[in-house]
């Protein structure tokens, strides 16, 4: 099964008038991060779809790498073969790095909080 790729919310162009597609691992993690950017709850038919990243700001610096990975681990709960391993907080990007592991192979989910 292949998945459209995705960034910034747009559908990516294969310049041959369609989209391009992943699969493998990258399908996976194509997957991760649109869970982990959507809001949990904002797709009424699907209201356990999404993560609560967007609320990492209202935690303190010091615990938003934990809060962080449990947020993701949630939210990352339904997709198989996919174990959260770890975050990483980058406070001068306002960024979090989720570290995941699929069938033995590391990914890396950086998230725009």
């Amino acid at each position: 099964m292949a998945t459209t790729k995705l960034r910034n919310g747009d559908y990516c162009p294969d310049g041959k008038g369609s989209f391009e597609t992943v699969s493998g691992a990258e399908e996976v993690l194509e997957r991760a991060l649109f869970q982990l950017t959507v809001k949990r709850g904002s797709f009424p038919l699907l209201p356990n779809l999404g993560s609560r990243l967007h609320l990492l700001t209202r935690e303190k610096e010091s615990a938003r790498q934990s809060v962080g990975a449990g947020y993701a681990a949630e939210a990352l709960a339904g997709e198989p073969d996919l174990q959260v391993t770890g975050a990483a907080w980058n406070p001068a990007r306002q960024e979090l790095t989720v570290y995941l592991t699929w069938q033995g192979q590391q990914l890396l989910a950086p998230i725009s909080i």
